[in-house]
């Protein structure tokens, strides 16, 4: 879990079916060491670069903002490539298979981004409290399992 350092990048992959590839940094505070960097300089935060595909791509890159705080689960995947000086550089990177949103639309109010879909109009709910879904809606696109 952690913020958001800036809006994602998105770009779309070429081929038959173009595909969405977010790129984000998430911030993550490190336990145990929150006012550390008063007195002594040292980091407390880790910055994670995460990579989300697909719809997991379209869906940061129209709901997730700077500042957001989000919670993601993946896997990490490490590689390397030679820069154009000829040096070997490492990579490490989150690839994402979930993600969600760690604040609530109030408590992200304030952080200048987050504006979730809206939600429906009390009538469109049955008497038992669940949402009547419409036909055609696939369910993938629902926010649950």
């Amino acid at each position: 879990m952690g913020r958001l350092t800036r809006d994602p990048e998105v770009r779309y992959s070429q081929g038959e079916r173009a595909m969405a590839i977010a790129r984000y940094t998430l911030a993550v505070d490190r336990r145990g060491r929150r006012n550390q960097s008063q007195d002594g300089g040292e980091q407390t935060a880790d910055f994670i670069p995460c990579v989300a595909f697909d719809r997991a791509g379209e869906f940061a890159e129209k709901y997730f903002r700077q500042g957001m705080r989000v919670l993601i689960s993946g896997r990490i995947q490490t590689g390397s490539y030679t820069n154009r000086d000829g040096q070997k550089v490492y990579t490490t990177e989150v690839i994402v298979d979930d993600q969600e949103f760690a604040d609530s639309k109030n408590a992200s109010a304030g952080d200048g981004g987050y504006q979730p879909m809206s939600r429906p109009a009390p009538a469109s709910a049955i008497g038992d409290g669940f949402m009547n879904i419409p036909d055609g809606v696939e369910d993938e696109g629902l926010p649950f399992n």
